[in-house]
């Protein structure tokens, strides 16, 4: 009596009539080539060759000063040193940048602008106080 392996969930899927068999489960849209089942064994043995590298570094007793991890400079980089190919100048884009560099300059000229207006004001009905004054 031999018994057989449990069947996996996408054995055990019946498709309802009111909804469609998931791309995923469907035998006609995914490839089981050699080729792709090879290459996809191969991408398998590099990531478990790097992840094997990655935790030996890590759980060294002496461990050197910075841990390298690939795939997370890979991802560094593409982070910050590889923004602008990928930029798309959009007019949203443009106007955050010009409401961030233009914006806190224009606030800033407003504020010290009514501030001196108003002290001018002070002064000319001589209501106001002026600090460190030599005479």
């Amino acid at each position: 009596m031999s018994s057989k392996p449990p069947r996996t969930a996408a054995e055990e899927y019946r498709p309802n009539r009111y909804v469609s068999l998931p791309a995923e489960l469907d035998p006609s849209t995914y490839d089981t080539s050699p080729e792709k089942r090879r290459a996809e064994a191969e991408r398998l043995a590099i990531r478990a060759r790097l992840k094997r590298q990655y935790l030996l570094q890590l759980n060294n007793p002496k461990p050197p000063a910075v841990i390298e991890d690939p795939a997370l400079l890979r991802w560094d980089y593409a982070r910050t040193h590889n923004v602008y190919p990928n930029f798309r100048p959009t007019p949203k884009t443009s106007f955050l940048g010009a409401v961030f560099a233009i914006g806190p300059i224009l606030f800033w000229i407003a504020a010290f602008k009514t501030e001196r207006d108003y002290k001018e004001k002070l002064i000319r009905e001589g209501k106001y106080e002026r600090p460190f004054s030599v005479f």
